[in-house]
């Protein structure tokens, strides 16, 4: 299986190069475990922002800090490797920390995106994308899709 996430050091001279083409590029993070319709169209939605998105994908270890020690249910190069393959994605990055600010502060995209669970006040690293000109904007969910819904309801299954 060959690696599909990028290093950010290479992407930080791919945005240079996406840079002075005039491509916008748009950011956003999460754990992306059990992929379902409510992520396709959230990326779908992202996408349409700008020219290239990058998604920040949360390694296993903060996603066990953030969800608990039953997840991810898909490793971080699985997970990654579904990213890429989607054509609204076209680039991948994983981050360690709870948070993706310094993904954020480094790449410093031209629009920040993330789920209507938040408002643009407690996205992290709104101020820092806001403070270099870009914008930071949140996209609707998709109603009855949800990675833990998944998870619950292939648990309930009689075997």
């Amino acid at each position: 299986m060959a690696n599909a996430l990028r290093t950010l050091e290479d992407l930080c001279q791919q945005r240079q190069i996406w840079k002075k083409q005039g491509k916008r590029v748009v950011f956003s993070n999460g754990c992306f475990d059990l992929l379902h319709p409510g992520h396709i169209t959230y990326l779908q939605d992202a996408k349409a922002l700008g020219d290239i998105l990058i998604i920040g994908l949360n390694d296993d270890a903060s996603i066990r800090r953030l969800k608990g020690e039953s997840r991810p249910i898909n490793a971080l190069q699985d997970r990654a490797m579904m990213l890429e393959a989607l054509k609204p994605v076209d680039a991948v990055v994983a981050f360690s920390e709870d948070t993706p600010l310094h993904l954020i502060s480094t790449l410093l995209p031209d629009v920040l995106v993330k789920g209507g669970d938040y408002t643009v006040d407690n996205i992290v690293g709104a101020d820092v994308v806001q403070a270099a000109g870009g914008h930071v904007t949140t996209i609707s969910f998709l109603e009855g899709y949800s990675s833990t819904r998944l998870i619950r309801k292939i648990m309930t299954l009689e075997p």
